[in-house]
């Protein structure tokens, strides 16, 4: 079993950035990649706000607020980020040929020790190694948002994975204060399954009138001690997100996970949740 010193996250958008400060708080070295300064500067935004907060509730410290950052390096080359890391973590759209095609460069970038890794919550891992030649170090590694808050982190076999693999992964959310739980290769996994059916019922139950927003994320968080409600989680990971996910569960497994016209209504004019400021809520920005 490899020991990961350094780590390469793929995409700093809000999964990525959290990633990144977690993996950063636990003393690894990150170089995180995206397209672009712009996406790059919101990034580290982010990641700047969250250990902020941190730091006001007396979380971290004023020195471990300053290593955590010193450890984050930032840069818009792929082959920069991945030419001298242990451990790759993809945070790209849920899009299955977009993850394969970028999977296929980072293979030939990387070192041959390097295990690579897809934060996905909803495309196959099976599906997603078919493009490598080294697939049994490819695992799915599902962290969930908020990432620095939030404990359990699933650790997803495919049919390909080496038990080293999943050993290693295992021990970097281990080091990150995380709960890993290892399960095998399906589209949805368990946790995305599970939450899926909980907020799309809670979507149709607001489309057909029986209760505002409010009420029923007031029901969730109050009647099943829930965090956030299943529609402001649903507005934070982001609308268009959110419907992809669905319409892929949709395709695997059929009507059950069919998404409801409200949230294809909402995504067609744009209103995607937090990141544009409106979505099952309204949001300053």
């Amino acid at each position: 079993m490899i020991e990961v010193k350094r780590v390469s996250v793929i995409g700093l958008g809000v999964m990525g950035s959290g990633i990144s400060e977690v993996m950063a708080r636990s003393g690894m070295e990150v170089y995180a990649v995206d397209v672009n300064d712009e996406c790059i500067r919101r990034g580290l935004d982010r990641i700047k706000q969250s250990m902020g907060k941190a730091l006001e509730r007396g979380k971290i410290t004023k020195d471990e607020y300053e290593g955590s950052l010193s450890r984050i390096k930032t840069t818009t080359s792929l082959k920069e980020a991945v030419k001298d890391i242990d451990l790759v973590i993809e945070c790209v759209p849920e899009n299955m040929e977009l993850k394969k095609a970028l999977f296929r460069e980072v293979e030939m970038l990387c070192p041959q020790h390097a295990i690579i890794s897809s934060n996905t919550s909803s495309l196959s891992i099976t599906s997603l190694a078919s493009a490598l030649k080294r697939q049994d170090r490819f695992v799915g590694f599902h962290f969930f948002n908020p990432a620095p808050i939030m404990k359990l982190v699933e650790v997803i076999r495919g049919a390909n994975t080496s038990d080293e693999t999943v050993e290693t992964v295992v021990k970097v959310a281990e080091r990150c204060g995380k709960v890993p739980v290892v399960v095998n290769d399906a589209p949805g996994f368990v946790s995305t399954r599970m939450h899926a059916a909980f907020v799309l019922e809670a979507m149709r139950i607001l489309q057909e009138g029986v209760a505002t927003a409010k009420a029923i994320d007031d029901i969730a968080k109050l009647g099943y001690n829930h965090p956030m409600g299943p529609l402001e989680l649903a507005d934070l990971m982001g609308l268009d997100v959110v419907l992809d996910i669905y319409e892929y569960l949709a395709q695997e497994y059929g009507e059950r996970f069919k998404p409801p016209s409200i949230l294809k209504k909402l995504v067609n004019a744009g209103h995607l949740g937090r990141k544009t400021g409106k979505g099952f809520y309204t949001y300053k920005r």
